[in-house]
């Protein structure tokens, strides 16, 4: 796993059963998987038959092409978003130290549409879960108390939530908190039922803001990485309140357009 801040780097999880690996979310593009696909290899000589996609961001779809025979979970919005027109421009804005891999970046479509709790297998559960996006997925793995947050979280850096519901997504953290001990983001390091928290609070500030970033209220998030991030969190959480779903300024600025 890696636990930079860094919109490139995202966390993956393994999962061990007798079948084969479940492997939870694939970075942003093949040069990001490569060093997960070895990783794997060199723990066990068996193949990855399940990739759970947590969400449809390129940071956690981009490198699934690596792990070619795995059947593709994910939420019934990511299959959406996976099946239509691919926009590499815009990864390449966000993501510009992997620029040269997204004009011929293969996609991979989810094959199975997790609608509610399944077993993908005897060690870990794949749930349901609003999030940054409306439609996300979680992976518990009970006996050990982990839970694969992926898309829903992100600790210690300041999450990207230009489409999101901020005040649902906070409501869904306090359900997922009681799933587990441990919680793997897709960005940060590894948390706790405490980072789970204080994400919800930065949540619900960006709400209370009223579409003001001098009125975000001061907390642990003023010292996380991405700070650029909070004027399109709080421009959105505004627009949403006012029942506009359209993309926020700032995220449109982020990407040059």
């Amino acid at each position: 796993m890696a636990d930079s801040p860094h919109p490139s780097s995202t966390n993956a999880g393994v999962v061990l059963a007798a079948d084969g690996v479940t492997l939870v979310d694939a970075g942003a593009a093949p040069s990001c998987a490569a060093p997960l696909a070895q990783a794997i290899a060199e723990l066990t000589p068996l193949p990855v038959r399940r990739l759970v996609l947590t969400g449809s961001h390129i940071d956690l779809v981009g490198g699934a092409s690596a792990f070619p025979l795995a059947a593709v979970y994910g939420s019934g919005q990511t299959s959406d978003h996976l099946d239509q027109p691919a926009n590499p421009e815009a990864w390449k804005r966000m993501h510009p130290s992997l620029a040269g891999e997204f004009d011929e970046l293969p996609a991979r479509p989810v094959s199975h549409v997790v609608t509610e709790a399944a077993h993908l297998c005897p060690a870990s559960i794949a749930v349901p879960s609003g999030g940054p996006q409306f439609e996300n997925l979680v992976v518990q793995v009970p006996s050990a108390n982990v839970v694969f947050a992926g898309a829903v979280a992100s600790f210690g850096t300041v999450p990207l939530g230009f489409e999101s519901d901020f005040a649902a997504w906070a409501t869904h953290l306090d359900t997922i908190a009681a799933y587990g001990e441990i919680f793997i983001p897709a960005h940060g390091p590894i948390g706790g039922v405490e980072e789970l928290t204080e994400l919800r609070d930065y949540l619900n500030a960006c709400v209370d803001a009223n579409g003001s970033l001098d009125a975000l209220a001061r907390g642990p998030w003023m010292s996380w990485e991405n700070q650029r991030f909070h004027e399109v969190n709080v421009e959105r959480a505004q627009m949403l309140a006012q029942g506009d779903p359209n993309p926020p300024p700032a995220m449109l600025r982020l990407l040059g357009l």
